[in-house]
């Protein structure tokens, strides 16, 4: 069935700011999904409030609307809007889902005459509400786990003394596992009970038999009209049952699974997509299976909409899912579309893997002091990685170097732990490094039989981390000069990093790169095709490997890369890593419109990450797409077979900028500012000598590397202090302190956590106003501020935890001349190519510079979607040598004032402290557009300014 002529404008509900659970995933769907509608000639009108995301970008859709997901919206831009004619709310997340039903119940959609597209109300009730849908599986004969539903206290207390202990509590209608838990002891039921039910819209929960130590799979699957389904892919989790898939190690396709059990898997999962209603879209099934040969299965749930794991199952085969649900939504069936990759095959066509994907979740603990650090049923990760090699080993170790936790991999890097009550106890409450403990258990002589029966993790994944570590162990036994060709080759083939492999043989890694040269043994790249090279790809998708080589009847030897070089000029640009506090989706905003800029002005773009949540990862966003880590063996690798004109380095936030130096010693070409500029912002002495030099204030200040250098430090300094590590993110690891004792306590603290690190003590102005302007700055000198934003809350609270007014709200015509003034100096001083973000402290009228980062910052995607101007574009063209500051024709518009409001996902943590301070705590923003001042939500804003405050 073709398309349906009647719909002529579509409304996508996004999914609000990032929060842990619901990440920039879903701005990958909306974004994918955007395009895909409106390449069919249909108009697309977009709600989202998170100004940090592509999907709200101009280009995106024929209207944006950053306004708050509410219902008082949705009316709002449909009186404004009476052509719509569908909504799709499957694109945003569970965000989007419930306010679809929301509306649906107060009558909205059908007042205007709207109709849902992609899924339909009784699928999003059905799999939300727990009881109708175990009622819904027992008719249809797909096996569940013993449960029973309570709406209240009394309830929950009865289905507790019928099943025993262990239990497990889901609460309702909520996302990323929110209030679910794992109840081991009677002790532990009411507490967590009253938090599941009150994390409920409607006060419900599930209480099931837990099947804790049982498989969890996930299959990924799109059906269209006509009923043709398809299956994606499939997910193992390594970790079993127990903890939350947004926290578990994931494999793909599936490992340890039977045949026979995989098609019992394939066919309960389209019965259950067959009966939740009649829709054409994706969905995401999950499912238990016991870990004996029998291998029972029990059906978990199914999200009727693209989730987490559709953006892994995604870019995991190249087969966008979000991009044709959206088709399917429109009408069309799956065998008249084409398979976006190899361009000749149809998208009923499945996807089938030569490869192995692996994904690893990115946590932030520390953050939330005082946070409960065990893993369970509660999704308690930031961001994730994904590594794809030609092993499950490869892909593991890929992934393990794409973390940025200063690891290079599993072991051989004199970090493990060595204590064996630390190890057991970590493999028994799963912690957030457990990846890596599993290595340094197998490493201290554990028995795999004991930390199999500790983690119930499947013995083949196990016997997997065995063989490396025996690997190393023999590799161990060499100098780097005697190492065999094939036990170098093999070690590469299973992911073992240079780095690693010049700790087992205590050499330099520059040698291990020297001696794989010499050997011929090269990084080689081949192709995401979808189809397992059945077919011929069209689309320009690679991850790295290495082959031995091959001889032919003539004796010519070859390895086969499937990554052709073109003679076209490139740039390289390099992508963020995954997601965390201080580095989230705003960074892959100004990495995609790098690249974009980077096409119109001619070149070929490479872009170089390993985030499966993001559009910079997209298979059609570069030219050429490596999903590789953001790790420089891989980097220079890829830069020695592609050649590119520079290296632009100052769009990937503190990820990209770490690599300059490596990328400046080198001598490969950093785009845009020089590397010795971006060391100068970021060592203070040179930069506060040069402060010294422009007669621009900063506070007072010392640098310690001791805490005995700190304590002397403070005496002329004066308390408060404010500490802070050089060379960090998100305000990592910084604190006021107000006495010696504190003072001694977080140095110590620090130089443990961060060994060798120079520590700042800064003089705390304390009251002063803090604002940050954000600047494009030329070759020549020409400085342009897109935007000055004043912060709300005082000095003090990290910039990211601030809400921050555009432009600023009370800093009079002395000030601002001040700021302006500093910028211009600062930006030329630096000799800035591109953009610089600085930050100040404002007391008694006098701006003094609290620091400045010659890259991309947090703010720019903000004052971009705030004065509707494409900003990162100007910039990249700058950086590029194309144009000057002075050929833009920059026309802000902005009628009163947009506040950028922060994020917080303290709900994950119960018992964390949720003072602000100067380190960054917030997941994501929001943005909110006022008139005036005398706005409420300004008014109620400022008078709490100061309520969270603290060291």
């Amino acid at each position: 069935m073709p398309k349906d002529t009647s719909i002529k404008s579509v409304l996508i509900i996004g999914s609000g700011p990032i929060v842990i659970g619901q990440a920039c995933e879903f701005d990958y769907a909306g974004s994918q999904s955007a395009r895909s509608i409106r390449e069919e000639g249909i108009e697309v009108i977009l709600i989202n409030s998170n100004p940090a995301t592509i999907m709200t970008d101009p280009s995106m859709a024929d209207h944006i609307y950053l306004k708050p997901l509410t219902t008082k919206s949705i009316i709002e831009i449909l009186k404004e809007h009476p052509q719509i004619d569908a909504v799709l709310p499957t694109m945003g997340g569970q965000t989007a889902l419930n306010l679809c039903l929301e509306a649906d119940e107060k009558g909205i959609w059908q007042d205007f005459g709207v109709k849902l597209i992609g899924v339909d109300v009784n699928a999003i009730n059905i799999t939300e509400d727990r009881e109708q849908f175990k009622q819904l599986l027992q008719k249809i004969n797909v096996p569940t786990a013993p449960a029973k539903t309570a709406t209240s206290y009394l309830e929950g207390k009865e289905i507790a003394q019928e099943f025993g202990f262990p239990l497990v509590i889901r609460p309702s209608f909520t996302l990323g596992g929110t209030g679910a838990a794992v109840v081991y002891k009677k002790e532990d039921f009411d507490e967590l009970l009253t938090r599941g039910l009150e994390a409920s819209p409607i006060h419900e929960v599930l209480i099931d038999k837990a099947l804790m130590g049982w498989k969890e799979y996930e299959l990924e699957l799109l059906r269209d009209k006509n009923d043709n389904v398809v299956i994606i892919c499939s997910i193992e989790n390594m970790d079993p049952m127990g903890i939350h898939t947004g926290d578990s190690i994931t494999v793909a396709p599936a490992m340890t699974l039977s045949d026979t059990t995989f098609q019992k898997l394939r066919d309960y999962a389209i019965l259950m997509m067959r009966s939740i209603g009649n829709f054409a879209g994706g969905c995401n099934v999950q499912f238990a299976v016991s870990p004996d040969e029998k291998e029972d299965i029990v059906a978990i749930e199914i999200n009727p909409r693209v989730s987490r794991s559709s953006a892994l199952a995604s870019k995991a085969t190249g087969y966008p899912i979000a991009k044709i649900a959206s088709k399917l939504a429109l009408g069309y069936n799956l065998d008249e579309l084409q398979n976006q990759i190899t361009k000749s095959t149809s998208a009923l066509f499945e996807p089938t893997l030569d490869y192995v994907i692996v994904k690893i979740p990115r946590w932030n603990f520390d953050k939330f002091e005082g946070s409960d650090r065990t893993l369970g049923l509660q999704m308690k990760s930031v961001g994730e990685v994904m590594g794809i090699g030609r092993s499950f080993q490869e892909a593991l170790h890929k992934a393990t170097q794409s973390l940025e936790i200063k690891r290079n991999g599993l072991g051989a890097d004199g970090k493990g732990y060595k204590d064996y009550e630390q190890i057991i106890e970590k493999l028994t409450y799963a912690s957030w490094d457990r990846v890596f403990v599993i290595y340094d258990a197998i490493a201290m002589g554990i028995p795999l039989s004991r930390i199999h029966e500790i983690t119930r993790i499947d013995m083949w994944f196990l016997k997997q981390y065995e063989e490396l570590y025996v690997l190393e162990k023999e590799i161990s036994n060499y100098k780097v000069g005697d190492l065999p060709k094939e036990l170098l080759l093999e070690a590469k083939q299973k992911g073992f990093a240079d780095r690693q492999l010049a700790h087992m043989m205590n050499c330099l890694e520059s040698e291990v790169h020297t001696l794989r040269m010499e050997q011929k043994i090269n990084r080689v790249f081949k192709l995401v095709d979808t189809c397992a090279a059945e077919f011929k790809a069209q689309t320009p998708y690679y991850y790295s490997t290495f082959e031995a080589e091959i001889e032919k009847a003539n004796g010519e030897r070859f390895v086969d890369n499937e990554s052709i070089v073109t003679d076209k000029k490139k740039v390289i640009v390099l992508g963020s890593g995954p997601n965390r506090i201080g580095q989230g989706i705003e960074f892959d905003y100004s990495c995609v419109h790098g690249v974009l800029a980077a096409k119109e002005c001619g070149y070929e773009t490479i872009m170089i990450n390993c985030n499966p949540e993001t559009v910079s990862t997209d298979f059609d966003t570069a030219d050429k797409l490596y999903f590789e880590p953001v790790f420089w063996e891989h980097i220079y690798d890829i830069i020695q077979h592609e050649k590119p004109e520079g290296v632009i380095v100052q769009l990937g936030g503190q990820t990209a900028l770490k690599l300059a130096d490596k990328l400046s010693k080198y001598g490969i070409k950093i785009i845009g500012t020089s590397f010795d500029a971006l060391d100068l912002a970021e060592d203070r002495g040179r930069f506060s000598d040069l402060l010294t030099e422009l007669h621009i204030p900063f506070p007072r200040f010392g640098i310690a590397e001791t805490a005995d250098e700190a304590s002397k430090l403070a005496d002329t300094l004066d308390f408060p202090l404010l500490i802070r590590p050089s060379y960090v993110l998100g305000g990592q690891g910084m604190k006021i302190v107000i006495n010696k004792k504190e003072l001694e306590e977080h140095v110590i603290d620090l130089l443990k956590t961060i060994p060798g690190n120079k520590l700042l003590l800064d003089h705390y102005l304390a009251g002063a106003i803090e604002a940050e302007a954000d600047a494009i700055c030329d070759a020549d000198g020409n400085v342009y501020i897109i935007g000055i934003m004043e912060h709300i809350e005082p000095c003090g609270v990290h910039s990211g935890d601030s809400n921050a007014t555009l432009p600023p709200f009370n800093l009079g015509e002395f000030v601002m001349q001040q700021i302006k003034d500093h910028t211009h100096k600062i930006a030329r001083a630096l000799k800035t190519v591109g953009l610089i973000n600085i930050q100040f402290a404002i007391k008694d009228d006098t701006v003094y510079i609290i620091e400045a980062n010659p890259r991309a910052s947090r703010t720019v995607p903000f004052i971009a979607k705030a004065y509707g101007e494409p900003y990162v574009n100007y910039a990249t063209k700058v950086m590029l040598g194309h144009n000057k500051v002075t050929d833009f024709d920059f026309n802000p518009q902005l009628k009163g004032y947009a506040i950028k409001q922060p994020v917080f996902s303290f709900s994950k943590f119960p018992n964390v402290n949720k003072a602000l301070g100067p380190e960054m705590k917030s997941t994501g923003e929001s943005i909110l557009f006022i008139d005036d001042l005398k706005d409420d939500q300004f008014y109620e804003l400022y008078s709490r300014r100061k309520m969270y405050l603290s060291k």
